[in-house]
């Protein structure tokens, strides 16, 4: 790891896996020690680990867990009880793919496995992590270029390494950026769990590199002052025509940025994409509790207030002007051409 990236939210050690428990950040930095894999789809539902590779990547470690207890519980019958697990960590999150591109892929692979499947699923886990971290940094670096000479940009939620393997997705494009020469990097506190003001501010500074917080609702009034060319931002799943869902309130921003001649960048590794939904409108969109919107005094049965907390929204691919993989860069998203990536 160099000095601008420094940050690993995911580690297998001591034959455990280690999460860095994001509810809690900046003012603690824990890691939590997962040995099941029922805790490991507690800590993607409790959003204590997110972002849709880091998901996967969680995911995949999941499986490795619960084929090391269904191995020891009954060595002839494990397929048959793993799925239960699998099928925990299937309803954890509803919106990213790569989630269910990781289980079904664990469970292809082991279908085949001979004796003690542990030990060749976490290597399957460890090098799914790696090869992440490595379509980050090509993501950055395509991404960077495609930049040019831009001096500001903004993002929205986080999509570095705390929701990746390492690096990043969105951020490390930002990251790869910043080495080449981006002056201004503008993050949205990202409501409601103010994901930009909490983990993207907190990612950037452990990596020394400087960055501005805006409320959600000032990104229209920076655009419209000259400070960004390019909104840079991540995707939980992308459909097979080019529509992206994303962190609610990223929708919103597309059309700010159309609206003042800003340029819309979504980057995300091909496990992202969707083949089977056609369009955005397919996306099934994740609605959490109210109570994460409400102030304890409105949580009352009283008075008839109430919340609507979807988490992710779905930008129409034709507000998308380039869509960033590691196996290449789509411009102004069709579904033709986002068939090239397949």
């Amino acid at each position: 790891m160099s000095e601008h990236d420094t940050v690993r939210a995911i580690q297998w050690r001591n034959d455990a896996l280690y999460l860095l428990d994001q509810t809690k950040l900046p003012a603690q930095v824990e890691y939590g020690r997962f040995e099941t894999a029922a805790a490991v789809a507690d800590a993607i539902r409790s959003m204590r680990v997110r972002g849709a590779p880091a998901i996967g990547i969680a995911a995949a470690y999941g499986v490795v867990l619960a084929a090391r207890r269904r191995w020891r519980e009954h060595p002839r019958q494990w397929r048959m009880l793993i799925e239960q697990d699998l099928e925990l960590l299937a309803a954890s999150r509803p919106t990213a793919v790569n989630l269910f591109w990781a289980l079904a892929r664990m469970r292809a692979y082991f279908q085949a496995v001979n004796g003690d499947p542990v030990r060749q699923l976490l290597q399957l886990a460890l090098q799914w992590h790696e090869e992440d971290i490595a379509a980050n940094r090509r993501m950055g670096e395509s991404g960077a270029r495609l930049l040019g000479d831009t001096k500001g940009v903004l993002t929205h939620c986080n999509a570095g390494s705390l929701a990746t393997g390492g690096y990043g997705t969105a951020l490390g494009v930002i990251r790869s950026a910043w080495r080449r020469g981006v002056e201004k990097i503008f993050a949205t506190e990202t409501r409601p769990w103010l994901q930009g003001a909490r983990l993207t501010l907190w990612e950037l500074q452990q990596d020394k590199i400087p960055a501005t917080l805006i409320a959600d609702s000032a990104a229209g009034w920076l655009m419209r002052s000259g400070a960004v060319q390019w909104v840079v931002v991540g995707a939980d799943r992308i459909a097979a025509n080019g529509d992206a869902a994303n962190k609610i309130g990223t929708y919103a921003l597309a059309l700010l940025a159309r609206r003042h001649g800003v340029k819309m960048m979504v980057v995300a590794p091909t496990s992202t994409v969707d083949w089977q939904s056609e369009t955005g409108e397919s996306i099934e969109i994740e609605e959490r509790s109210p109570n994460e919107l409400l102030m304890p005094y409105y949580q009352k049965d009283e008075g008839g207030i109430e919340a609507w907390n979807p988490v992710f929204d779905v930008t129409p691919a034709e507000l998308i002007d380039a869509i960033v993989t590691e196996k290449g860069v789509v411009m102004n998203p069709d579904p033709q051409g986002l068939s090239v990536i397949q």
